[in-house]
């Protein structure tokens, strides 16, 4: 286990983006949120499994919740985490392991090793799994920048046929797409750029589906996006890209099953929980499948003190999950990692991009894997779904 400084030190994971970062809570919002705190949401307790009701896992199940976390190769060096895993989770997402630049540092070479032992993994312990990302504009190596487009065309081709291809009839579920948007690059729709973008248009998007689904047609197959769940600039025109996205691709027959949505929640950004749920409803009532895929909460607007702080953000996790998942349709919820040692926050506060280098404590786990108000908060979203 992992405490203090050790844990500012760890490599983070890039990969999300986040605008306005250092704006503050102000102190009189502060004080109100925390007098609207439940009692006792602001105590820690050691996780014990005589009393957690067999973990979050089975919690979100007797809800209708396939609950899980996000995974690399910490676990296999910290058995106290893995343990963490094999008590509370029913679904595994790869967290770097199946991302393009992690997988193909260069074009000939090919590291399957971390991606086929967290499967391994999911499948020793019964859990699903999740592979994350097959196709991203924003991981692309130098390698993959220097291709001419038509190059760029085949490799994305050959790039899906082969993940998806291997790993056919064992991976539940894949994120096909991540981020297809991003409004600052200036594209139509607010489109994210980057390599693939440029090769293929809009249209990289249905081809990278139709080629998922004939490589392994058992799949659940989703589109994973970003910021949908605030109510700033990005995410208004982020859920506004996904709308038409989302409509020209079942329009157009294609085998979209799901959307993830990522659930990097920004107290200190407006949000709206109430306008979200509406925007997730009329994608269930299309057909769709709906996934809270990297669920967090960000802490640095929050105060000093870990106990308010903690408070705070077991808050924004109750209230956030128990408006989403009166959306029917909504089956998953992912954390992105489950204890804070290991979120991609550390890299964050060690990089000097938050607004201190304090301890982030973001997961509902702390960093002597024990229980935070944060877990109890999600335990209890879990049980108000169904009365469970």
């Amino acid at each position: 286990m992992m405490t203090g400084d050790a844990f500012l030190q760890q490599p983070w994971h890039a990969g999300c983006s986040l605008p306005g970062m250092n704006r503050n809570l102000s102190r009189r919002k502060t004080l109100t949120l925390l007098a609207a705190l439940p009692a006792g949401w602001g105590l820690a307790s050691t996780s014990t499994r005589a009393d957690d009701d067999g973990g979050l896992g089975a919690i979100a199940a007797r809800a209708g919740i396939i609950y899980g976390a996000s995974a690399a190769g910490e676990i296999f060096s910290d058995a106290d985490y893995l343990r963490l895993y094999e008590w509370h989770c029913r679904i595994i997402t790869s967290d770097v392991a199946l991302k393009f630049d992690w997988l193909r540092p260069e074009r000939k070479h090919w590291d399957w090793l971390p991606a086929d032992r967290l499967l391994a993994f999911a499948e020793r312990n019964g859990m699903r799994f999740r592979g994350h990302a097959l196709i991203w504009n924003e991981n692309a190596p130098n390698w993959l920048r220097k291709l001419s487009l038509a190059e760029i065309r085949r490799v994305f081709d050959e790039h899906i046929d082969t993940v998806v291809g291997r790993y056919a009839g064992r991976i539940a579920v894949w994120d096909v797409v991540n981020e297809p948007f991003w409004p600052g690059h200036g594209n139509p729709h607010d489109m994210r750029g980057g390599p693939w973008y440029e090769a293929f248009g809009p249209s990289y998007v249905e081809r990278a589906f139709r080629r998922a689904h004939a490589a392994d047609p058992k799949a659940i197959l989703a589109l994973n996006e970003a910021h949908c769940e605030g109510d700033d600039e990005v995410g208004q025109r982020n859920r506004v890209g996904m709308k038409w996205l989302v409509g020209e691709l079942l329009d157009a027959g294609v085998p979209v099953h799901a959307l993830g949505f990522q659930g990097h929640l920004q107290p200190q950004l407006p949000f709206n929980d109430p306008l979200f749920a509406e925007f997730l409803a009329g994608f269930g009532d299309a057909g769709l499948r709906l996934h809270v895929t990297e669920l967090d909460v960000n802490d640095e607007a929050y105060p000093d003190g870990v106990k308010r702080r903690d408070a705070l953000v077991a808050r924004r996790y109750h209230a956030f999950l128990k408006t989403v998942l009166a959306v029917p349709q909504v089956e998953m919820v992912i954390n992105w990692q489950l204890a804070d040692p290991y979120s991609w926050y550390a890299g964050l506060a060690r990089k000097g991009v938050l607004k201190s280098r304090r301890y982030p404590r973001p997961l509902p786990f702390d960093e002597r894997y024990r229980r935070k108000p944060a877990w109890f908060a999600m335990a209890r979203a879990f049980r108000e779904r169904r009365g469970t």
